[in-house]
């Protein structure tokens, strides 16, 4: 049976995991503001660069740029987006079981992976799968230098052959306490245009200068920039928010754990002055 002097220790041990964990809270929070205004500045731009590559890749063939030509799947390519760090509850256990579900579904392919983040790294990198490239986010904001070395990796790989689909795996920022993993495929390009738009009109028509071949064989570059700095927001925004709820309810539950341990220490520590009372009193009595 343990002590007051362990318990004590143990006290004051939980009370300062739960000022760690509450300062985490309060700089993920602040984090997760700034990261929640740039996503959702970059959301508009990216959805309007998407509807605007389905309109062109529309109306080209597939053989007017490689990145429109459809090769099949016998080489896929997949690009994770996880964190650096940790402690943010089940957020890159979600991302990872998405991943290698994704695997399982295509394993009549040979699936490369190309992981941006630590936790993706360290976690395939233990297993038997290809790995094309693996880096570190880092730890500032997303910056869009990084999207441009994602974008240009892969569009290599993939005008060189190596890849004939290439997918991409991220987390969907939704609010503090929900985030989606997302799987979206990148490459090639494919005319997905939404029916609703183009029923009643919306969608609208573009006129292009100099002409739109040239106008795509510009822009689909772009557009695998501006999808990869999406996706690097849309995780690091996640992070922030399932790392304020994680740290949230270590601290709620290191208060609790406090509480349960000070009731303990309380009744043991009456239970050592009643027996020392008893004790005096024994010895008093004796002595008449």
């Amino acid at each position: 049976m343990p002590n007051l002097k362990d318990i004590k220790r143990r006290i004051k041990s939980v009370k300062n995991t739960r000022q760690i964990t509450k300062a985490m809270k309060m700089v993920s929070a602040a984090k997760l503001k700034r990261a929640q205004d740039e996503i959702t500045a970059a959301r508009p731009y990216a959805e309007k660069m998407l509807e605007l590559i389905n309109s062109l890749a529309s109306k080209a063939s597939s053989d007017s740029h490689p990145l429109l030509e459809n090769r099949g799947n016998a080489k896929v390519g997949l690009i994770l987006f996880t964190s650096d760090r940790g402690l943010c509850g089940g957020f890159n256990s979600q991302l990872l079981r998405t991943a290698e579900r994704f695997i399982r579904e295509n394993k009549s392919s040979e699936v490369s992976l190309y992981l941006v983040g630590k936790r993706g790294a360290e976690y395939f990198k233990r297993r038997s799968f290809k790995i094309l490239n693996a880096r570190a986010i880092g730890g500032g904001r997303p910056g869009y230098g990084t999207a441009v070395e994602i974008a240009n990796d892969v569009v290599a790989s993939y005008m060189n052959g190596d890849l004939d689909e290439v997918h991409i795996v991220f987390s969907e920022f939704k609010s503090a306490m929900t985030q989606t993993p997302v799987t979206q495929k990148l490459l090639p390009v494919s005319a997905a245009v939404n029916a609703d738009k183009k029923e009643d009109g919306s969608q609208g028509e573009y006129l292009y200068e100099p002409s739109e071949g040239a106008v795509l064989a510009s822009l689909l570059p772009k557009y695998v920039e501006v999808q990869a700095f999406r996706a690097l927001l849309e995780t690091s925004a996640s992070e922030h928010g399932a790392r304020m709820t994680s740290m949230d309810s270590a601290s709620k539950n290191a208060g609790s754990m406090i509480g349960g341990l000070t009731l303990v220490y309380n009744r043991l520590r009456q239970a050592a002055i009643t027996r020392e009372l008893m004790e005096i009193i024994g010895g008093a009595e004796a002595l008449k």
